[in-house]
């Protein structure tokens, strides 16, 4: 604790640098591990930094985001962080924003307005990942027929939209391949159970189930409860691909209850405090577009030593 303050007090004795800067952070809320962590580690970053950072939760409800930023304006902060719940109606108070000349930085998901309304976004390429989510049933499956059913993430929001465009190019072409149910569990663990429980029932009680895709890994942990608690075998009578790589999945590989996730890194924060930095330095403009680095996982990938690993990044 020490040596933070210490970095931190010299950090506002060097000319240029953003230490003495406040920040706002919009963020939607609590819904997975993975959004749990994304707010630790921002929280981590803003204090090795120097920066004030001061957080809303906004439940996953755009109206409280809406209302935070307003706030965030009124207070005169420096920079808005904003995770957008869903990816409309955020025009008005965008331009609020800009208005008062406080850029804001959208984290891991992106917005339907102009791009000049904030200054860049931080994240993965959603539909990338959903397509090589796609690519690993095709292989895996190897010409079989297999008929998928599909755990959505919040309606409306990038993430959803993107994973599913993705994952339909991923197994286009491959005609023994078919959704033949799909429907949102909100990216949280407990309607991915229950909205999983729904899709057994109307599907022989599994037994015409060959894979589940799920939007996010918290949506496929409550599915792989709901598998077990029907008698059936998740990652072997129901393969199980999804999407984030938290600590939770990992667990999940290890005991042969999942078979591959997408990875999304949590750390949203550091890309987008270092494009903050520069143009609070010299103006300097950074891309429309910072992307992270994303890739697959397997059990062939140690998914205890994953599991070790991320357990106490905040998830």
């Amino acid at each position: 604790m020490m040596k933070t303050l210490l970095a931190a007090t010299a950090m506002l004795a060097i000319p240029g640098l953003a230490a003495a800067q406040t920040v706002g952070f919009a963020q939607i809320g609590s819904e997975s591990g993975w959004r749990a962590a994304e707010t630790t580690l921002t929280k981590q970053q803003a204090e090795e930094r120097g920066i004030d950072l001061r957080f809303s939760d906004a439940q996953q409800r755009q109206e409280n985001q809406i209302a935070a930023i307003r706030s965030f304006i009124a207070q005169g902060v420096d920079a808005i962080l904003l995770a957008p719940v869903v990816a409309t109606g955020w025009d008005s108070v965008l331009e609020e924003a800009k208005e008062a000349e406080i850029p804001v930085v959208l984290l891991d998901r992106r917005v339907d307005s102009s791009d000049d309304l904030y200054l860049t976004a931080v994240g993965s390429d959603l539909e990338h990942e959903g397509e090589v989510a796609g690519q690993w049933l095709a292989e895996k499956v190897a010409g079989e027929d297999c008929r998928v059913v599909e755990l959505q993430g919040t309606t409306g929001s990038s993430p959803a939209i993107l994973r599913k465009q993705g994952f339909e190019a991923g197994i286009a072409g491959h005609d023994n391949i078919e959704i033949v149910r799909s429907q949102t569990g909100d990216f949280t663990r407990s309607r991915g159970k229950q909205v999983m429980e729904s899709f057994l029932q109307a599907e022989n009680g599994g037994a015409d189930i060959c894979a589940l895709y799920a939007h996010n890994d918290d949506m496929a942990v409550g599915a792989i409860q709901a598998i077990k608690e029907a008698g059936l075998n998740p990652g072997e009578d129901i393969l199980v691909v999804s999407i984030d790589a938290v600590p939770d999945i990992f667990k999940a590989m290890a005991e042969g209850d999942a078979n591959a996730t997408v990875e999304l890194t949590p750390n949203m924060a550091g890309p987008a405090f270092d494009a903050l930095e520069a143009y609070w330095k010299d103006g300097t403009t950074p891309a429309k577009f910072i992307q992270t680095e994303s890739r697959l996982y397997t059990p062939d990938d140690d998914p205890m030593a994953e599991y070790e690993a991320r357990k106490d990044l905040g998830y």
